[in-house]
């Protein structure tokens, strides 16, 4: 397992939003992985989002251990971006997230897993354009 340090601000926009007892993807959005919202290689490392589910997705079984109880995951390709000291925040109305090496993303976004899937089959992405 991978540890991820949550703020208690963190935490408590995840309760506010419900997101509390989801599934939550951690993924790099880089047009990589099975719900990536951009495409393109002009943001493979530097843009974060979380997906949210109702049950795990056995291709996203990195667990991200906090110690708020979150159910947080990752996969192995998303994780090749991230090192130790993971952390998410949430502050100034942005969630943030970085590790002991970079600052990632002020803007790390939220979606629907369900709804981030639609959009492909009737292929829309995410401002509609790719790199």
């Amino acid at each position: 397992m991978t540890k991820i340090n949550v703020s208690p601000a963190f935490v408590q926009l995840m309760r506010d939003k419900h997101l509390d007892q989801k599934t939550l993807l951690l993924i790099a959005d880089d047009g990589g992985g099975r719900y990536s919202l951009q495409c393109g290689a002009c943001t493979i490392g530097s843009n974060f989002t979380l997906i949210e589910l109702d049950a795990p997705d056995p291709d996203y079984d990195v667990v991200l251990e906090n110690d708020a109880g979150l159910h947080l995951y990752s996969s192995e390709y998303d994780m090749y971006f991230l090192e130790d000291g993971l952390t998410i925040d949430y502050r100034d109305y942005q969630i943030r997230l970085k590790d002991n090496a970079h600052w990632f993303d002020d803007g790390v976004r939220i979606a629907k897993g369900t709804d981030v899937l639609e959009a492909f089959k009737k292929g829309i992405m995410i401002a509609g354009a790719t790199c």
